[in-house]
């Protein structure tokens, strides 16, 4: 799960999309990152601790790093949250960029149409709700998808 500064909205969707899989017998790796790597170190933000504890998600212990080309080694699928983000992704991963692993979240329920989660840094804690939510949904999209794909491999 890929954002701009990995303080935010990626947060918020490594700890659904790590809940959702632990909750769903999926034996997944779920890691987050920041494309412009101001917040390395970094907890995330508050809003976002607050708004992943709200619904039971506890993200206090995750830790702002940046995204590496190496990412395209590590994991089989990378989403970024933003298109934005996945241009900065193509960039910094310039010739390690697989289109088959990397996509926008959102294009999990609605294919195609290349919908951004918005970023709420500088709003209102409305905003995190709003993401959060939003990733939720997508997150529940690709549990659905890769657990039924689980299955029919038995």
């Amino acid at each position: 799960m890929v954002c701009l500064g990995n303080i935010c909205r990626s947060p918020l969707a490594e700890g659904i999309m790590e809940d959702m899989a632990v909750k769903a017998n999926l034996d997944w790796l779920v890691d987050s990152a920041g494309t412009n790597g101001y917040h390395i170190g970094e907890a995330p933000h508050p809003m976002s601790q607050k708004t992943a504890l709200e619904n039971g998600i506890d993200i206090s212990m995750q830790r702002a790093r940046k995204f590496v080309a190496a990412d395209f080694d590590r994991f089989d699928k990378i989403y970024a949250l933003a298109e934005d983000v996945l241009d900065e992704m193509k960039w910094i991963s310039k010739k390690k960029f697989d289109p088959v692993k990397a996509g926008l979240l959102m294009n999990e329920i609605y294919p195609g149409k290349d919908i951004d989660v918005p970023d709420p840094w500088s709003g209102p804690e409305s905003g995190y709700v709003h993401a959060f939510k939003m990733i939720e949904e997508a997150c529940h999209a690709i549990i659905e998808k890769y657990a039924v794909k689980k299955l029919e491999r038995k």
